[in-house]
């Protein structure tokens, strides 16, 4: 195999052998640069910076084109969860949502609380052949947290479109490296603080243009879904709404705005100008080459990983007791569902993938 060095340069310096970033990723040096000189700066003009606004207006048109769709249809808020609580509230009542079993509880449980949502479940290999006529939503990860399994996308996006359901996809575990077609979907949502190596509290929500079902980012009648959590930034002005109902609402995506966390955007802006460098299709590379090496490594000594073609993500039962070790060695993993999870990224390199190896030998 081809040995393969980090790729980012001095972006990247960390004192740890760092496998974790499906929990959380690294923050680029750019990034903490900004971040630091925000803090220093808001001594003297407050936690909404100088310019609040502009961070989170170059993140949305950044984030845009790493999904090569226009700037207009992406909304920057704080978490899947709440993403999740919207995409609920445009649904008529007696809804059945459909997701597949097991997957990541941000995205599914706004719709199981929800009193107008009837949740189904299938296991995930299952899910395109679970959608029926009175299906209204497909809901599911791009890529599954618990152990890489990487969607069947388009069968599910074709059996959503053959039963007029609407689509929501969840791309926190898949944006950055996977390259993706974000334009197939309704709605589309990112954490960006794992594979974007965005800071906490950066999440982004795309609408489709020509949406499964042929929705897209509006009803039958042309109009948004009720921004049901906008507030004074989601105006077309916002300037003019901060007070009483907001009365003329942003034109744009913009409208589902949350007031956004500045210090966040700002990092976000610089963490996803690394990966318009870098480019999504050589991360993704780099990514799966050394999850590959890895699976093969294990596969030499007796172990069995969960099945996860081409999955940047290795997760292997029976090594779970290995985590405290691998700790105190300073190689930082995770334990999900009793199986050892690994997430090779672009600051990961072959050594570090022999070094974790070499430590499950010892």
């Amino acid at each position: 195999m081809q040995r393969r060095a980090p790729l980012g340069g001095a972006e990247f310096a960390p004192e740890t052998t760092y496998l974790n970033s499906a929990s959380s990723g690294l923050l680029p040096m750019r990034t903490r640069t900004a971040l630091h000189a925000a803090v220093d700066e808001s001594a003297s003009y407050g936690t909404m910076g100088r310019d609040y606004f502009g961070p989170a207006a170059a993140s949305r048109a950044a984030f845009a084109r790493l999904l090569d769709i226009p700037a207009e249809r992406v909304a920057v808020g704080s978490s899947v969860a709440v993403q999740s609580a919207f995409v609920a509230g445009t649904l008529p009542p007696g809804s059945e949502v459909l997701v597949p079993e097991g997957d990541f509880s941000s995205l599914v449980n706004p719709f199981a609380a929800h009193p107008g949502v009837r949740l189904r479940t299938v296991p995930l290999a299952e899910l395109a052949g679970a959608v029926r006529p009175d299906t209204a939503l497909v809901a599911f990860s791009a890529v599954q947290s618990l152990d890489g399994v990487i969607a069947d996308l388009a069968a599910v996006r074709a059996a959503a479109r053959a039963h007029g359901a609407r689509t929501y996809l969840d791309i926190t575990q898949a944006a950055g490296w996977l390259p993706l077609r974000a334009d197939d979907f309704d709605f589309v949502v990112c954490g960006a603080f794992k594979w974007l190596l965005c800071p906490r509290g950066t999440t982004f929500m795309a609408f489709g243009g020509n949406g499964t079902g042929g929705h897209g980012d509006r009803d039958a009648a042309g109009a948004w879904p009720a921004a049901l959590h906008a507030g004074w930034v989601a105006g077309e002005e916002p300037g003019e709404s901060s007070y009483g109902p907001v009365l003329r609402p942003a034109t744009t995506a913009r409208r589902f705005d949350e007031p956004h966390a500045h210090y966040s955007y700002l990092g976000a802006a610089q963490s996803l100008a690394l990966f318009e460098e870098l480019g999504v299709t050589t991360v993704h590379a780099h990514n799966t080459a050394l999850a590959d090496h890895y699976r093969a490594g294990l596969t030499a000594r007796g172990l069995t990983p969960r099945p996860a073609p081409g999955s940047a993500i290795v997760s292997t039962p029976g090594l779970a007791d290995a985590e405290r070790r691998l700790t105190e060695a300073g190689v930082r993993i995770s334990v999900r569902g009793g199986l050892l999870r690994a997430s090779f990224h672009l600051y990961n390199s072959t050594a570090d993938v022999e070094r974790l190896l070499a430590l499950l030998d010892g």
